[in-house]
């Protein structure tokens, strides 16, 4: 089975690779090769259907964190897709083919993305973020599903991805997205150098109305505040935002709001604190799906 398609955005196509999948088994992955990426990168994507499911059902992303972990991600969802009948779709971003924070938290923009440059610019086909809305087409082909639009849910290295992506790709087709958790933030400040502002990127003249009005929830959890934490990014820059995940969620949302006051823009975000709740992703997965359809 070899399978190529374009997204609606114009990304580039990708092959499928994986032979003899069966789109009606209940769990699996499948793997695609990017067609037009320099590198070639694979991509497998991990999936849930939940036996019930129909055409209508909706559509729900989950971004792994910095353990490039999507299998444990798509498992610790399971019981969520069973109950409230949604797909679980959960990329995997390999550290081999979107090495380290360039590859993947910051979605392969930049060569360097401390140090953005025109030069080190990549090309928007070969962005990370470039990939999600052809997985989205795809998905909806394959299992017949007519949703519009899909739902998200990032958390720790996933949060940063999630938020960057709905930054630089400000026309995909998500409606509901969770950030869980991030580590740091690109904040919307023009007087910030990207990646922890804007200034020194594309994101200079991304109009980001849509950004701010999108139905976003941050969540973070009450003890994830270790300034230690494995993993947690600490320089001048960074704990400019905080010195936990707890301080940094709680600045990202504050600054944003402020940004969306002072440009007349609609701000639809909210914050949420997880009492009890450390860093744990498969606990914090669970309360981003009751927040997707219950509230």
């Amino acid at each position: 089975l070899t399978f190529s398609f374009l997204s609606c955005s114009n990304s580039e196509p990708l092959e499928l690779i994986e032979d003899d999948v069966n789109f009606f088994e209940e769990t699996g992955f499948i793997e695609f090769l990017e067609q037009e990426s320099s590198s070639k990168k694979n991509l497998k994507i991990f999936y849930h259907i939940p036996e019930k499911s129909n055409n209508n059902s909706p559509i729900v992303f989950v971004f792994h964190g910095g353990g490039r972990n999507a299998k444990d991600y798509r498992d610790a969802m399971i019981a969520k897709s069973n109950e409230y009948n949604f797909i679980i779709v959960v990329p995997e971003f390999s550290n081999v083919n979107f090495p380290g924070g360039d590859g993947y938290n910051l979605g392969n923009v930049f060569v360097d993305g401390d140090n953005p440059s025109t030069g080190s610019l990549n090309t928007e086909n070969e962005w990370a973020f470039s990939l999600i809305e052809p997985v989205f087409a795809f998905f909806k082909e394959k299992t017949g599903n007519t949703s519009q639009k899909y739902h998200i849910i990032g958390h720790s290295a996933g949060a940063q991805f999630l938020h960057r992506f709905a930054m630089f790709k400000p026309d995909a087709s998500f409606d509901k997205a969770i950030i869980s958790a991030a580590g740091w933030y690109t904040v919307p400040n023009l007087n910030i150098d990207f990646p922890y502002g804007l200034q020194k990127s594309s994101l200079e003249s991304i109009n980001l109305s849509t950004f701010l009005s999108k139905n976003i929830k941050i969540i973070v959890g009450e003890l994830d505040n270790d300034p230690n934490a494995g993993g947690l990014r600490r320089n001048s820059f960074a704990d400019a935002q905080g010195i936990n995940r707890f301080q940094r969620a709680y600045h990202f949302f504050n600054e944003s709001k402020e940004f969306a006051s002072n440009n007349n823009t609609t701000f639809n975000w909210n914050i949420q604190t997880n009492f009890g709740l450390n860093h744990d992703f498969r606990a914090a997965l669970q309360i981003a799906s009751d927040l997707l359809f219950n509230d």
